[in-house]
Order: structure tokens, then sequence, then C-alpha cells
């Protein structure tokens, strides 16, 4: 594998305050308890006064703290499972590994942008810089060229990349339910913005993660290389990050949230993106290679 010892360095690091950081998220205590503020837009909201996400709202700071659950328990070991495996020269290994990274990138990324100011902001500032140059030099490793040689015939693209397809589209159609009222009716700012900037989790989504995905399920259903590249590492990026929602939605559920259709729904994605990750991946054909 290309670039072996930055991956692993960075990896490491990325591992190391992932620990931190997540656990911080999980176990920190003390602040005031809830209490309400007016917005600049002259709203009340509540702020969830509590640990390390004390500053964010009542709403979205259990969602952190459950992703940090899946960060913990799921992210990172399998962060430190695909190195070593991708560090024996495993197309399959470097595959699980990019998916992982993108999740690390697009988690912290998230955290840095959108949560409140806290004692973690170095610890993020590090943690998507180490994701993004990791998970770049891990995709610059894989050989796209020939890519395609080391998948079976009998891949199923069109499934596979139809979802991504279906994803994009459905996740879209969601965010856009949630921004296009407020400009319909005059009211302009929706209501989950709350005290925040903008929404940056539907911003992301529809200018740039939405897009890639319809990208990479087109591209592989057409068997083009870049989409036996981008395809599998999106569904494995995907698979993690929709288990973390499903957590959210849980998390949601537990404070009285109303979580109807989406504890139907995101579960489905997830099983959907973990079920074609694994198909995906056992039709690549092994055995394992070094790249010089």
């Amino acid at each position: 594998m290309k670039h072996k010892q930055s991956i692993t360095i960075l990896s490491s690091i990325i591992i190391l305050l992932a620990v931190v950081a997540s656990t911080s998220g999980i176990f920190s205590g003390g602040g005031p308890g809830p209490y309400q503020i007016e917005t600049v837009r002259g709203e009340t909201v509540t702020v969830y006064g509590k640990g390390l996400y004390m500053h964010m709202s009542q709403n979205v700071a259990p969602q952190g703290v459950a992703q940090d659950y899946i960060t913990l328990g799921i992210a990172v070991p399998l962060l430190l499972v695909s190195l070593l495996w991708a560090r024996r020269g495993s197309l399959k290994g470097q595959l699980l590994l990019a998916g992982t990274l993108g999740y690390f990138l697009v988690t912290y990324l998230f955290y840095l942008v959108m949560g409140m100011y806290n004692v973690m902001f170095l610890a993020y500032v590090i943690l998507l810089g180490a994701s993004f140059f990791a998970f770049s030099q891990t995709l610059l490793s894989i050989d796209i060229n020939n890519l395609r040689t080391h998948f079976a015939e009998s891949t199923p693209v069109t499934w596979a990349g139809g979802f991504l397809i279906f994803n994009s589209i459905a996740i879209a159609l969601m965010w856009l339910g949630i921004v296009i009222p407020p400009l319909l009716d005059g009211s302009i700012i929706p209501v989950q913005v709350e005290h925040y900037t903008t929404l940056i989790v539907q911003g992301l989504d529809l200018g740039l993660l939405l897009p890639l995905s319809f990208v990479s399920g087109l591209l592989l259903i057409r068997r083009k290389p870049l989409g036996y590249l981008l395809a599998p590492v999106y569904l494995v990026f995907l698979s993690i990050l929709m288990t973390a929602l499903t957590a959210k939605v849980i998390a949601m559920g537990i404070l009285g949230q109303n979580i109807m259709p989406a504890v139907v729904i995101i579960p489905l994605f997830t099983l959907s993106a973990i079920a074609f990750s694994v198909i995906i991946i056992k039709y690549v054909k092994e055995p394992v290679y070094e790249y010089a």
C-alpha cells in the first residue's frame, strides 16, 4: 500500500483523539442543566445545559452523545481493523479503510462547523485534518486504472448503484421538505435552525454528499473505473453514518420526541447500506496484492 507509513501515523492520531473526543462527549458532566434563551431571531430555544455539549440545543446535544457511542464502539474498532487489513496489501482492506476514514472526515467536519465551541475544538481541528489527508492518501493508494479487473463480472452493480442513487434522492427530498416550505410561506428560516447560524447538515448534504452518492451510484451502474472506487467507499461510509443516525433517532425517541416515520425508514437505510457494503466488498477479487 502506497503511503503506508503516513496513513498509519494519521490513522493512529485519529484513533487516539476520537477516543478522547467521544468519551468526553459521553461522560462529561457539569453545567446548569436545561434553560431557555431567546435567539437573535426572537425565538425561544431550550439549551441542553450540561456536559461537553452544554451550549447546544436540547434537541441536538443528545444526538451528538448518541453519535459518540457509535464512533467509540464501532468506527474506532473498524478503523483499526481496516488499517491492519490494508497494511497487508488487501484491496478489500483499502476500500474499507477509505470508507471508514470518510466517516471520520465527515463527522468531525460537522462537529467543527456545527458544534458550539467547546474544549475539544483543537481535537476536532486535528481530527478533521488527519482524516482528510489519510482519506486522500488511501484513495490515491488504489490503482484506479486496474480496479475494475479486481471485481467479479457478477458484481451486482445495478442494485448497489441504484441504492446510492435512491439514497441521494430520498434524503434530498427529506431535507428540501424542511427548507422549501418556509420559503413558500414567507417565514424563510426553518424552526430546525434554532440558535445556530444555518442548516449545516442539510447544506453539506445537499451541496456535497448527496450529489457524490448519486454520481457514485451512476458511475458504478455504468461500470466506470471511478465508480468501482467511489461506490464501495461511499457505501462503507454510509453504513457507519446511518448507524450513527439510527442511534440519534433512538436518542430523540428516549427524550419523548416524535420519531415516526424516521424510526422505521432510517434503520432500513442503515441495513441496506451495510448489506450492499458487504456484498460489494465480497465481490472484490483477492489474492492480496501490494502496490509499488
